[in-house]
């Protein structure tokens, strides 16, 4: 048993349980209104699987958009499988939910970004657990049409950490 209360870790599952249910929902009932979703993901974590000449382009981490056409979406309890179309190529990719770096809903300025713990190299060794932080996101709506995207640029964000709340 753990000599303390792993609260990052904890955290980090509960929002990955929220975007597992977010995406539940829009497999049953279809993305509402003007919302949609770039996902960025580590395309070398254990148990994503995307084509070959993907992994070629994207090397270590890839943003994807889901809006106007995604096709195929599933949802087990440990990641998310869909249809997406590149450059009028539908191409089906697997996403564990742990390899999930960013889920921005651009649509309502909502966003969630999980930090790895090489991204917390700085904190103290005690604090090393998994964080999670919550954005408030400013960024353009997605171009008519554009069904990815295939940079990781952040918007201009207010990050509102986790690790403020910590005591000392």
């Amino acid at each position: 048993m753990s000599q303390t209360i792993e609260y990052g870790n904890l955290m980090h599952r509960a929002l990955r349980r929220l975007i597992q249910e977010v995406l539940e929902d829009v497999r049953d009932n279809g993305l509402p209104g003007e919302h949609h979703f770039f996902i960025t993901f580590d395309t070398r974590h254990p148990g994503v699987n995307i084509a070959d000449w993907l992994m070629d382009r994207y090397p270590s981490d890839m943003t994807v958009v889901m809006q106007h056409w995604f096709d195929n979406l599933e949802i087990t309890d440990d990641g998310f499988s869909v249809t997406l179309n590149f450059g009028d190529a539908p191409e089906p990719l697997y996403i564990p939910f742990e390899a999930i770096k960013t889920f921005v809903d651009p649509s309502v300025e909502f966003g969630l970004r999980f930090e790895s713990q090489s991204d917390e190299d700085d904190l103290d060794e005690d604090e090393e657990s998994a964080s999670a932080d919550v954005e408030e996101i400013d960024i353009p709506p997605a171009e008519p049409h554009a069904e990815t995207e295939t940079d990781t640029e952040t918007a201009d964000a207010d990050v509102v950490s986790l690790d403020s709340f910590r005591k000392k």
